[in-house]
């Protein structure tokens, strides 16, 4: 977009995403619905024939749930990105009927509770972000392999309490699940695009435009049961990106675009800065004469 974006070209998005809408698309409550393998009124593109398994798999604990081989362990969130999430920011539970149970908006998702006697839980696997103790699909608490207590930590730290990504425990960083393998480790219905996306990027023309986005925020943060924003920045339509689109893999288009991907940041330091022009090829290069090396390489 630049600094000083086409007002024609703004204009035209606002446009094309009135007709999105027009076509019977809209902001659909019951945020993590929209990820089942069921009709909704959000996706506009999703891959049906696709595997969800590594979506479901990468960042929860191998112990996490029995279907298949359980979890890879691989990956979580910085707690800076799940600071921006209303709610304890210790804490993200849900009592047995998955009401939030530490004020985090709907967004944040939460972690069911053991079970007792009367009171049984579908799955220890709950949406959104897992935070500290994690329970079997009986509701029993999970132990890591060493049988450490499975408490989900805030940072990523290694063994002498360092930040770190590498040397980590078993339990350290916050883990992410937006499609749940209590509704089928192998299901489909990948979501590519949806209407909250389209929804955002009106908002976002707006804005870039010299008018003010607000009240198009505000209406997707009230279905999704956050608190209204009094004014609306850049920074601040970036974060409601962020929140609502994690794991749907547009953050790095959305961090070149507002200027802020090659930006120094917790556990990426000045020296970790990634590019956002990638190189070309060098058979590539070789192949067509007319071809120019990115910048940088």
């Amino acid at each position: 977009l630049g600094s000083s974006p086409d007002a024609a070209d703004m204009n035209a998005v606002v446009s094309l995403v009135d007709e999105i809408a027009s076509d019977g698309y809209q902001l659909q409550e019951g945020y993590f619905d929209i990820f089942l393998d069921t009709p909704d009124t959000e996706t506009v593109l999703a891959f049906d024939n696709a595997d969800l398994g590594p979506r479901t798999h990468k960042g929860l604990h191998y112990n996490s749930f029995t279907q298949s081989t359980g979890g890879w362990n691989g990956f979580s969130t910085l707690a800076s990105f799940y600071d921006t999430f209303e709610g304890d920011e210790n804490q993200n539970r849900l009592d047995a009927n998955g009401n939030p149970l530490d004020g985090q908006e709907e967004r944040r998702g939460g972690v069911p509770p053991a079970a007792t006697d009367t009171d049984l839980v579908d799955s220890n696997v709950g949406n959104g972000f897992l935070i500290g103790q994690q329970y079997s699909e009986s509701g029993a608490p999970l132990t890591d392999r060493a049988d450490n207590p499975l408490v989900f930590t805030r940072n990523q730290v290694d063994n002498d309490g360092n930040p770190s990504i590498i040397n980590n425990n078993e339990r350290t960083g916050i883990r992410v699940v937006k499609w749940n393998p209590k509704n089928g480790v192998f299901a489909t219905h990948l979501v590519v695009f949806r209407y909250a996306d389209a929804h955002l990027m009106k908002a976002e023309a707006i804005m870039r435009s010299g008018g003010d986005p607000t009240a198009l925020v505000n209406e997707l943060r009230e279905i999704r049961g956050a608190s209204p924003l009094t004014s609306v920045s850049e920074a601040d339509l970036l974060e409601e990106r962020g929140r609502e689109l994690y794991d749907e893999m547009w953050a790095r288009n959305d961090e070149i675009r507002f200027g802020v991907y090659s930006q120094e940041r917790y556990l990426k330091p000045a020296s970790d800065v990634t590019r956002a022009l990638l190189p070309i090829p060098p058979a590539q290069l070789l192949a067509n004469p007319n071809l120019v090396q990115n910048p940088g390489y």
